[in-house]
């Protein structure tokens, strides 16, 4: 018999550890599956975090023999995997208040009547007043469409909103968000695992821009995106109509996929127009950058300027709960 290569021993050693590796971090992306799963409940989530965890251990470090261990590891991941597959999002849960309406819309021609427009009154983030309401925008009275960016700490990233102004002054607010249930909070990392249902908000500014500047303490900056109007009318009905099959088909919130920035990347390109791709696409705290570097907003001013006196936070806390909210933070706005 040929005597081994004396090469084989590392290389099974090499296979081995790869092996390894690839089941550690299956068994781990399992794990996170139930430390992140789509329940209210985070004690839960905690606790069949911590009791799979602990079968796994005991599983690899304990049983014996060795082989039927690590046989139950594999097949008890493969368990929680097809569970996490098998798990559908839904408009039926018990949501939190300022989440408990889905907009429905309905288009006849050129008016959109939208069905679920926020429109709280705050005394603070969780004290306010409920009004949901409908409302019916003429298309041909549609003249802007304004960009929000809304940070609360890393300048990387923020959370981006549109804003379509009419004629006669009129705004409506849309923001791509996680939709809550009672006693759930906003996760980056539960994005990753169908923690949460997408939502398209509507709302009043006073509402979902002041909730930020006023209630929050996020920093807002404001710019007047350059569109031609039939681009923004364009724009506004793939909101419209992404909305409305958004609340007979509910889709999750992905992190990467299907995120604040990433929807209003996916309405644009339904107008037509070119993207950004890949890091810049993610990294939407930078958007500013690349929207003044293509000529999409205001250039008459340097860029760091131009940020100065886009940045609303202080107009907005001005104007309170004033009925003229939308105007007051336009004053002397770029």
């Amino acid at each position: 018999m040929k005597p081994p290569s004396p090469g084989r021993p590392w290389l099974a050693r090499i296979g081995r550890w790869a092996l390894w590796s690839a089941l550690g971090l299956w068994f781990l992306w399992t794990a996170l599956t139930l430390l992140y799963a789509n329940l209210s409940q985070g004690w839960l989530r905690t606790t069949l975090f911590a009791l799979y965890a602990g079968w796994m251990l005991a599983c690899l470090l304990l049983w014996r023999p060795r082989q039927r261990g690590q046989t139950l590891a594999i097949a008890s991941s493969a368990l929680v995997a097809l569970a996490y597959v098998a798990v559908r999002p839904s408009n039926d849960r018990t949501w939190r208040p300022e989440e408990a309406v889905a907009a429905t819309v309905e288009i006849d021609g050129g008016r959109v009547t939208v069905h679920g427009v926020r429109n709280f009154h705050y005394r603070s983030e969780q004290d306010f007043d409920a009004r949901w309401e409908d409302r019916t925008y003429d298309l041909s009275k549609l003249r802007t469409l304004d960009l929000a960016m809304s940070y609360w700490g890393p300048t990387a990233w923020c959370h981006t909103i549109v804003s379509f102004g009419f004629e006669g002054g009129e705004h409506v607010a849309v923001s791509a968000e996680v939709r809550k249930e009672v006693g759930e909070s906003f996760s980056s990392f539960g994005g990753f695992f169908k923690q949460f249902e997408l939502s398209y908000v509507w709302g009043d500014e006073r509402d979902l821009l002041g909730v930020r500047t006023n209630h929050r303490g996020e920093h807002v900056q404001l710019y007047r995106i350059r569109a031609k109007p039939e681009r923004i009318q364009e724009l506004f009905l793939s909101y419209a109509r992404f909305t409305d099959g958004l609340a007979r088909e509910p889709q999750f919130y992905k992190t990467l996929r299907n995120s604040c920035g990433v929807n209003i990347l996916h309405r644009v390109a339904e107008t037509g127009k070119v993207t950004l791709f890949g890091r810049a696409a993610l990294l939407n705290g930078y958007w500013d950058e690349h929207l003044y570097a293509n000529g999409a907003i205001d250039t008459s001013l340097p860029l760091e300027e131009l940020r100065r006196r886009s940045r609303i936070d202080a107009k907005a806390q001005a104007a309170g709960e004033g009925p003229d909210f939308s105007q007051r933070i336009r004053v002397d706005l770029p």
